[in-house]
């Protein structure tokens, strides 16, 4: 049903194109909103189902400042911004929701750890290589940690990318030349049980809506499939929702927050990251969900009620489509054949195809008594044409 309430927010701008701001469009229908988009090339997704189009880098100040223009608020699809050039704008009274304080906070891995620990959520013990720091100073740091140890680059690292697993003290000089000589993060490698994520949203008035907490599965380092929801016990379900609390309180948060964590042999969750925007780990929530976490971004930027976070089946299960190293043609029938799934919704991103990308997803909405593995195995053996174990290698 399409939102016919008076509402003084009307028309949202979105930084970024791609499939996140393309999956905002349903939503937007619903609720009566319109979308305006900044994204670099008028190819990307969200292009499609934008009511207008600022054709710019999402860093690009200007291009922007144009947007803001068009819009009531501003939202975003990732946050590789540049911050500190937007809060000339933030100053002048243009809205960003989230804030600008909170995508600042998440553009720097170090200073996120720093915050986890000032607010009492359980941390990886880390360390923090500062800028100027060298090799030798590194090699003291992994020594009190202790290998092995995983090495991340303090910004614009994601889906694996900008983050190295060290083994030993030989491999710490390779491992960072390879990422640039850069600040970096090092952290305790976690021997993990399971991979949890919780989607979070919070309005501008505090009300505040927690997803169910859900497993995921990485194969190469990023996520290949997430289970809804997660096999946890009471406890651990309890402990995500009050970090999600914690955390959307605490940083004043208005929009939706996707939160991943490590659950540890003996059941202690220690958070991994957070991203201020909708997430691949609560793309299930499209049809597995009373409302979706694209709906619940826009109820929460534009001054709405948020919306019910319950399951509307038993379980669900998300694969990601990547790119594979074979023709467009092949991939478009494996495709037709996804499409013949029972209980699938498939979501196809119309991005250029390259291998490695995220391209698509499918999720499959189960009754309780299907079994989710089965199910993720004949789905990744139509897609990849081989199918890795239901849970990968801990790092």
């Amino acid at each position: 049903m399409v939102d016919t309430q008076p509402h003084s927010i009307r028309r949202i701008g979105v930084v970024g194109g791609g499939q996140l701001a393309w999956m905002l469009a349903p939503a937007a229908q619903t609720l009566g909103l319109e979308l305006v988009v900044q994204t670099p090339r008028a190819d990307d997704p969200a292009v499609a189902i934008a009511a207008a189009t600022v054709l710019a880098e999402v860093g690009n100040l200007s291009a922007t400042a144009h947007l803001a223009e068009q819009c009531d608020v501003i939202t975003f699809e990732n946050e590789f911004i540049d911050c500190q050039g937007l809060q000339a704008l933030a100053q002048g009274g243009v809205r960003f929701r989230p804030s600008l304080a909170v995508l600042d906070l998440v553009l720097d891995k170090a200073r996120q750890r720093q915050y986890f620990q000032q607010i009492g959520l359980g941390n990886p013990r880390y360390s923090i290589l500062e800028p100027g720091g060298d090799l030798a100073c590194l090699a003291l740091q992994a020594e009190a940690i202790g290998f092995p140890l995983v090495i991340k680059s303090r910004r614009l690292g994601y889906d694996g990318y900008g983050t190295r697993v060290v083994a030993s003290p030989e491999q710490l000089g390779p491992a960072w030349a390879s990422l640039g000589h850069q600040p970096m993060l090092l952290e305790e490698f976690v021997p993990f049980k399971q991979e949890l994520a919780v989607m979070v949203a919070r309005s501008s008035e505090g009300e505040v809506a927690v997803y169910p907490t859900v497993e995921t599965q990485q194969v190469n380092q990023i996520c290949r499939r997430v289970l809804v929801p997660a096999q946890v016990s009471e406890a651990v379900q309890a402990t995500m929702d009050d970090l999600a609390h914690t955390l959307a309180d605490g940083l004043n948060l208005v929009g939706i927050l996707g939160i991943e964590c490590f659950l540890t042999q003996d059941d202690r969750v220690l958070i991994n990251e957070i991203a201020p925007r909708t997430h691949n780990s609560g793309h299930y929530s499209l049809d597995a969900c009373q409302t979706s976490q694209f709906e619940q971004q826009l109820r929460a930027v534009s001054d709405r009620p948020l919306g019910p976070t319950g399951l509307t089946c038993s379980q669900a299960i998300m694969v990601n489509l990547l790119g594979l190293e074979q023709s467009d043609q092949t991939h478009y029938q494996k495709i037709h054949t996804l499409k013949t799934i029972p209980n699938g919704h498939l979501y196809w991103y119309n991005k250029a195809i390259r291998p490695g990308r995220k391209l698509g997803h499918i999720t499959l909405c189960l009754p309780s008594s299907a079994d989710p593995a089965a199910l993720s195995h004949t789905i990744e053996t139509l897609w990849y044409s081989q199918c890795h174990a239901p849970y990968p290698e801990s790092h």
